[in-house]
């Protein structure tokens, strides 16, 4: 009998067969992920957790920095052990630091179902248990692009979420410039499920019309065959630069629409003033732009010329706020559509990350699925999330943040569950340094992630497919019943369960469970959606039919642009919500903040790390394709991505010729953090000076120990950047960093990331007890 169920990528169906699982993707899904193959064989895989487990070094000398976090044996111990060993280390930790001590992990999208959702699971239980936590904010996605959009334009959510939407591209626009390109990689996925993937059909549909598609990006693969573009092949960071001179050649010729400029946006004459170089005496031209971005003037005079008089939307990706100072090319991007006079025209305008997620570009529901309550936290101490290594290594540090000065706390406990930052963050062997200076680290895992590896306590988690739970979005309009496929894998248990447990002994079960079992939980948040849909006279099944029936569809809203397009409509009777109420091409709120790495209008600024002689090329570190972060990486899917188990990375054949590299080799990626290896594809899908090497790849390092780690699996984290986009937002910047790359003689070492660690078998659990 097969159970309906749902992931990130999509809804199915999935019943066994002998030790695997078949697979039946939603029926009305037009373009079902191949992501949904990653299931069929990872229930019993040998990488996942049995047992409670506690690093043997912290037993042997207690809570405190340990420098063997990482390569160190773990110690099997009963479930009963593991719930007296975490409990007494939370309440000394926060008897003697209080919840300043404690920092709530968890960053990672873990399940696609909104109670098992362990963000919200182990928030929660900080917050009901021990009074709070220290929390992150933002996410490594969209870490600048967030802090910034609300200053000039309004709230992300607006802008991505409700901003423009693909059936109205497909039926309005004529020009789609893309920066970062429509990856539909990227968009097969979405936070909370996604039933319908639309975006190729809608690509189709647009270009059919006669829609013009103009990706801008180093990699090809960045926009789909469907969509018929144009690819512009521009050097990695610089889309700042090429926006700056396609404003120049509107300028020039007059084709700004200097109407609604005036009456819908602030700072333009100051904006000009920067571009023809009255500022600072550097003409910011056409000829300017070509000697940064690899392109050349008379291309770029084309493209803006090209753009007047035409229904334009300026697309942004993620991609380009990952890099520092990445606040400045959504910043332009919001500033060409302003002055085409494009916003809140349908099919036309600004829009942020259209094509990063499955939920972007899509008619949002009527109602929303409620959230699992998270409890008040009873402190106010945060840290933008990109910068978990610098408040680790330097506590009591002071940081600037989005007009703020703040100060990095004395951090002692991490609680994580549901993530992997050795998958998120940048410079892996200093993130491995900052980890070596907790006290105590607790992991729930379902399988030996490089964070479960570096933790003191690995709980073994189940995965979403031994759950029971409800997966749905805001923008997806089928509410899933993510019915159990399986039972929970040797001693896993629900995070819900373990912290069920721990609450009790902490005193605290009642305020954390609020006297519901899972089942409860489900039935009072599905009562609380009927209840919102009954005030708009909608009928919905009981919990029993729906639960039966595996799915139901949700009424949904047009509302797409809704904040832009009205503020178009009436500016005076529904102003943005920035400082003036207008577009902000120039903010006296971030002019104010002081900081030269982000001003008060946007500029271009050079990175401090270009390529140079040692090293010689970019590389981009973006999304797989064949896995959702590191999640399931040892799918099946998301094997049949790599050669011989490495992962693959793309060069041109130009670079590949020049070092001796060919298709297949073994080739090992190196700069001053680290080195890589991966296999080789040679393709001119990349531009020359480029290597492309996606994330993802669990972290394999030959020595956990080495100042400048060689991964044998091939995760570009080891050689990416820890610092900040700018002292506003404090975004990642791991998606460009300098390389060389060479072809690796002699035999290179096999790959062991999905074999267990090793287990302390010399010294029973018994002779650890004092701790």
């Amino acid at each position: 009998m097969s159970s309906m169920h749902s992931s990130h990528w999509g809804a199915f169906r999935a019943h066994p067969n002998g030790n695997s699982l078949i697979i039946e993707p939603f029926r009305g899904d037009p373009d079902p992920s191949p992501l949904l193959s990653n299931f069929t064989q990872v229930l019993d895989h040998p990488a996942r957790v049995t047992q409670p487990m506690i690093r043997r070094g912290w037993l042997e000398k207690g809570p405190g920095a340990d420098s063997r976090r990482g390569d160190d044996e773990f110690v099997a111990v009963s479930w009963d052990h593991a719930y007296s060993l975490i409990a007494a280390e939370l309440t000394r930790v926060k008897n003697s630091y209080g919840p300043e001590g404690i920092f709530g992990g968890s960053y990672g999208w873990s399940s696609a179902g909104r109670f098992h959702h362990a963000q919200s699971q182990v928030h929660r239980f900080l917050n009901t248990t021990l009074g709070g936590y220290v929390r992150s904010v933002n996410s490594y996605s969209s870490g600048s692009a967030s802090v910034l959009l609300p200053h000039i334009v309004g709230d992300m959510n607006e802008i991505a979420r409700r901003g423009v939407s693909w059936q109205e591209i497909a039926e309005h626009s004529d020009i789609v410039l893309a920066f970062g390109g429509l990856a539909l990689k990227n968009s097969q996925v979405a936070s909370g499920g996604v039933s319908e993937h639309t975006e190729r059909g809608y690509m189709q549909q647009a270009s059919t019309r006669g829609a013009r598609f103009v990706s801008v990006s180093p990699l090809k693969s960045d926009l789909p065959a469907e969509a018929q573009g144009e690819w512009i092949a521009l050097n990695p960071g610089t889309d700042a630069a090429f926006i700056l001179g396609l404003l120049a050649v509107l300028i020039e010729h007059q084709l700004t629409d200097e109407a609604f400029l005036a009456r819908y946006c602030v700072g333009w004459e100051t904006m000009k003033a920067y571009i023809l170089g009255e500022e600072d005496g550097v003409k910011r031209d056409a000829e300017w732009a070509a000697q940064i971005c690899g392109l050349s003037a008379d291309h770029i005079r084309d493209i803006a010329r090209s753009l007047q008089g035409r229904r334009v939307l300026v697309t942004v990706a993620h991609a380009l706020q990952r890099a520092e100072f990445g606040e400045q090319p959504v910043w332009l991007g919001l500033v060409l559509a302003a002055a085409l006079g494009q916003p809140g025209l349908p099919g036309g305008g600004y829009t942020y990350a259209l094509g990063a997620l499955g939920h972007y570009g899509k008619q949002h529901n009527l109602v929303s699925f409620p959230a699992l309550p998270q409890g008040k936290n009873g402190i106010d101490r945060f840290i933008p999330v990109a910068r978990i290594v610098d408040m680790l290594l330097h506590p009591g540090e002071k940081f600037d943040y989005n007009g703020r000065r703040l100060t990095y706390p004395d951090i002692k406990l991490a609680y994580w569950a549901g993530g992997n930052p050795f998958h998120h963050h940048q410079d892996l062997a200093r993130l491995r340094r900052g980890f070596c200076r907790l006290d105590t680290l607790i992991v729930h895992e379902i399988a030996w992630t490089a964070t479960a590896r570096h933790a003191d306590i690995v709980l073994p988690a189940t995965m979403t497919l031994e759950r029971e739970d409800i997966g749905g979005a805001p923008t997806d309009r089928h509410l899933i019943a993510m019915q159990p496929v399986a039972a929970p894998y040797a001693q896993a248990k629900d995070d819900y369960v373990i912290f069920t447990e721990l609450a009790k002994r902490l005193g605290g079960e009642q305020a954390f469970t609020e006297g519901r079992d899972t089942q409860g939980w489900l039935r009072h948040l599905y009562g609380q959606m009927q209840e919102k849909l009954a005030a708009h006279r909608v009928s919905t099944p009981d919990f029993d039919d729906f639960w039966q029936q595996g799915f139901l569809t949700l009424p949904q809203l047009n509302d797409a642009g809704r904040m832009i397009n009205a503020f178009r409509a009436d500016p005076d009777a529904k102003p943005l919500p920035t400082a003036s109420g207008k577009i902000e091409i120039y903010s006296a709120t971030i002019a104010s903040f002081g900081y030269e790495s982000c001003p008060g209008h946007p500029v271009w600024r050079e990175p401090r790390e270009k390529p140079n002689a040692e090293y010689p090329l970019w590389l981009i570190a973006n999304q797989p394709a064949t896995r959702l972060h590191s999640q399931l990486d040892f799918g099946a899917y998301s094997q049949s991505g790599k050669q011989n188990g490495r992962e693959v990375c793309s060069l041109n054949p130009t670079d590949a010729s020049r070092r001796g590299i060919k298709q297949g080799d073994v080739i090992e990626l190196f700069n001053l953090r680290g080195h890589v290896l991966a296999s080789a594809r040679v393709t001119t899908d990349v531009m020359p000076g480029v290597i492309q090497l996606p994330t993802g790849a669990w972290y394999d390092p030959v020595d956990v120990h080495a100042a400048r780690p060689l991964c044998r699996h091939g995760n570009p984290n080891v050689l990416t950047n820890d610092i900040g986009t700018s002292s506003l937002a404090q975004g990642c910047t791991g998606q460009i960093t300098v390389i060389e790359v060479r072809k690796f003689l002699g035999d290179a070492p096999d790959v062991r990331a999905f074999l267990p660690p090793e287990a302390a078998i010399s010294k029973p659990f018994e002779a650890y007890r004092h701790v």
